[in-house]
C-alpha cells in the first residue's frame, strides 16, 4: 500500500451530523488535486461521530486523554503523510481552500501555511463580536510582538505543515492552548509561514469554546514562553518604586503611616510578580520551552543557594527588628509606643525572607520534578 501525500487530521467531539459531508468535501479536493491522501478522525465523542466517520471513508483513532491539542498529538502519531492538514469538523472551514494551502506547501517555499478567518470574510453568527473584534485580534497581537510570526489569525484551526516542519516542532500542550504553541514554536524555529485568507461559517450545534477561560489558557501559555514582559518587567518598576517609597519614608521619620502601607504594599507585590516571572521560567525551561543561559543559571544549585540565603538574610532582619520593637514595647509597660515604622519595616523585611525562601524550595522542586540535578 502506498505512503499517502497528504494526511487529514480532524479532531471531533461529538459530530455526527456534520463528519460524513466534511469527509465528503476532503476527498474531493484529494481527487481534484490527483493526490493520494488519508482522512484521520481524532475522537473523543460520545455520539455515532467515529461510526460515522468510518462508515465515510476515515480512519478513525481514540487519543488516550481528552483536549484539543491532545487529539491532534494523536493524530500525528498516525499520520503518514508527507503534508498534514489540520482542521475542525464541524463545517465552519470550508475543505475546499486546503487546495490552496497545499499547493503553497507544494511549491517548497513554506514550511506552514495558516488560513486567515480576520483577512478572508466571517459570514454572520460564526463568531461572537468579543472574538472578532477584541480577543482573536488581541491575542494575535501579543503572539506577533513576543515571537514575531507575523500573521493575522494566530487561532485558525485550519493550517497546514510540511512533515519535515512538524518534526522540527516541539508540541506537548493537551488543551486548547495548542493552537498558540504551534504558532509560537514554529516562529521559534523559523519555519517559513504564509497566510491564506479563507471563510469562515457559522457551525451546527453549540460551541465548545470558552472566551474567558480559554482566552486565559493561551496568554498564561505565552506567559511561560515570554515571562519578562508580562511579571519581570512590571515586578521590578513595583518592586523599585516600592523600595524608593517604603526607604524615604523609613529614613526620614516621622509618622507617615499611609505612606508606609503603600510602599510595603508594592514592594511585596513586585517582589512577588518578580518572583513569579522566575518560576515561570524555570517552569519553562524544565518543561523545554526556554534554554536561555540565564535561566539555566537560575536553576543551578549555586543560583539557588544564594536565592536561600537572601531570604534567611531577609528573614533574620525583620525578626531582629521585630524583637527591637518588642523590647521597646516592654520597657515602655507594654503601653502606648510610636514604632509604626519599625514594625511595618520587620513585617515587610520578614514576608520577603519567607517568599524568597519558598521561591527557592519550588524552583528545588521543579528540578526534581525536571531531573535536572546536578551530582
Amino acid at each position: 500500500m502506498a505512503v499517502p501525500q497528504v494526511s487529514l487530521i480532524i479532531p471531533t467531539k461529538n459530530e455526527a451530523t456534520t463528519i460524513c459531508e466534511c469527509i465528503r468535501r476532503a476527498q474531493k479536493v484529494y481527487e481534484e488535486m490527483k493526490l493520494d491522501g488519508e482522512i484521520l478522525v481524532s475522537d473523543s465523542s460520545t455520539d455515532e461521530t467515529a461510526k460515522k466517520a468510518a462508515s465515510c471513508g476515515a480512519r478513525v483513532i481514540k487519543p488516550e486523554k481528552l483536549g484539543y491539542g491532545n487529539a491532534y498529538l494523536a493524530g500525528f502519531k498516525h499520520s503518514q503523510g508527507e503534508y498534514i492538514v489540520l482542521m475542525d469538523g464541524d463545517l465552519t472551514y470550508d475543505p475546499g481552500a486546503i487546495k490552496e494551502m497545499l499547493a503553497l506547501l507544494q511549491s517548497g517555499r513554506f514550511d506552514m501555511v495558516m488560513g486567515s478567518r480576520l483577512k478572508g470574510k466571517i459570514l454572520p453568527g460564526a463568531m461572537p463580536a468579543l472574538h472578532h473584534y477584541v480577543g482573536n485580534p488581541f491575542l494575535t497581537w501579543v503572539l506577533n510582538r513576543l515571537f514575531s510570526a507575523g500573521i493575522s489569525d494566530a487561532h485558525c484551526g485550519l493550517r497546514a505543515i510540511t512533515r519535515e516542519g512538524l518534526e522540527r516542532l516541539n508540541l506537548r500542550s493537551g488543551g486548547m492552548e495548542f493552537a498558540s504553541e504551534m504558532v509560537i514554536e514554529a516562529a521559534s524555529k523559523d519555519l517559513r509561514i504564509a497566510e491564506v485568507p479563507i471563510t469562515y461559517y457559522p457551525r451546527e450545534g453549540s460551541s465548545k469554546l470558552h472566551t474567558f477561560t480559554d482566552g486565559w489558557r493561551h496568554l498564561r501559555f505565552m506567559m511561560l514562553y515570554r515571562p519578562v514582559p508580562f511579571l519581570l518587567v512590571p515586578g521590578l518598576l513595583a518592586l523599585a518604586l516600592g523600595l524608593a517609597l517604603t526607604a524615604g519614608v523609613y529614613l526620614q521619620g516621622g509618622s507617615r503611616m499611609h505612606s508606609m502601607i503603600l510602599g510595603g504594599l508594592l514592594l511585596v507585590t513586585g517582589y512577588q510578580m518578580l518572583l513569579a516571572g522566575m518560576h515561570f521560567g524555570a517552569f519553562g525551561a524544565v518543561y523545554g520551552l526556554s534554554s536561555s543561559g540565564k535561566m539555566k543559571r537560575l536553576m543551578s544549585y549555586h543560583s539557588l543557594e544564594k536565592e536561600l540565603l537572601l531570604g534567611l538574610l531577609l528573614l533574620l532582619a525583620g525578626v531582629l527588628l521585630g524583637m527591637r520593637v518588642l523590647l521597646n514595647w516592654g520597657a515602655a509597660g507594654f503601653g502606648t509606643l510610636d514604632a509604626v515604622q519599625n514594625a511595618m519595616a520587620a513585617m515587610i523585611l520578614s514576608i520577603l525572607g519567607i517568599q524568597t525562601i519558598f521561591s527557592g524550595m519550588f524552583i528545588s522542586l521543579l528540578l526534581l520534578n525536571g531531573g535536572q540535578q546536578e551530582g
